[in-house]
């Protein structure tokens, strides 16, 4: 039987009653047409799972049970941090779904020297919003109880100057790159793997991530779109340094 996890962006414990936020209980109403009694599975991102049934649903509001708290432990043990070029329409939100399906801990929206996408503050406010739902959702169709962090959009340079040196391996996947997936030995902060938008990473970029000390790594002999870059670079690590 398949099991329902619904993300529940409040506190949860075994024996509490709350209304689903208004999106979720919608879905369970109308689309699952779930009905009193039935389980379902919260999650709020602190690690565990929160098995629950549906008390009852009404017009407006689905009320749930919390039965108990489970552990989760699929969290991949490689750390990894995608920096995504900003890409345009659908194609950014198949990256945030895939990444977290493919365990990342964390995604940093960037905006290079080639970025075609343009992000005034109000428009910037709904795109994390959207993204960070995204995220939700994959980790519901996923079974992750972790939920990665999405960042606000930023500069590269600002990012840059603003990254914590705590001894994580620094990537960026480039054609010309020199590094091999397979050679790398990653510390147990992980990584981070720099990815370009549609047009790739400019020159101002690829000088600051090398002082940056970002290392250029490279997947093979062909040239990837942004959108299976990252992924596929992912896919690869975790399979070579991970729980793939």
């Amino acid at each position: 039987m398949r099991t329902i996890r619904i993300h529940v962006d409040a506190p949860l414990a075994a024996g509490a009653t709350l209304t689903l936020p208004a999106q979720a209980g919608e879905h369970v109403a109308r689309v699952l047409r779930l009905t009193a009694g039935d389980p379902v599975t919260l999650f709020n991102g602190d690690g565990q799972d929160y098995p629950a049934t549906i008390d009852a649903v009404g017009k407006r509001e689905v009320v749930v049970c919390v039965l108990a708290a489970e552990r989760v432990d699929n969290e991949s043990p490689l750390r990894l941090t995608l920096a995504q070029g900003v890409a345009r329409g659908e194609k950014m939100d198949l990256i945030v779904q895939k990444a977290t399906e493919l365990g990342v801990a964390r995604i940093v929206p960037l905006l290079t020297e080639r970025s075609e996408v343009k992000l005034e503050a109000a428009r910037a406010e709904k795109r994390l919003a959207h993204w960070r739902a995204v995220v939700a959702s994959a980790c519901e169709q996923s079974g992750r109880a972790r939920v990665p962090e999405v960042m606000p959009a930023v500069s590269l340079d600002a990012w840059l100057r603003e990254l914590a040196d705590d001894g994580a391996l620094r990537l960026a996947l480039l054609p010309e790159g020199t590094r091999k997936a397979g050679e790398l030995r990653f510390p147990a902060t992980g990584g981070v793997l720099v990815v370009g938008p549609e047009g790739g990473l400019g020159v101002r970029d690829t000088t600051a991530l090398a002082d940056a000390g970002f290392q250029g790594l490279k997947l093979g002999p062909r040239i990837l779109r942004t959108e299976t870059a990252g992924l596929a670079a992912l896919a690869a690590l975790q399979a070579l340094h991970g729980d793939v």
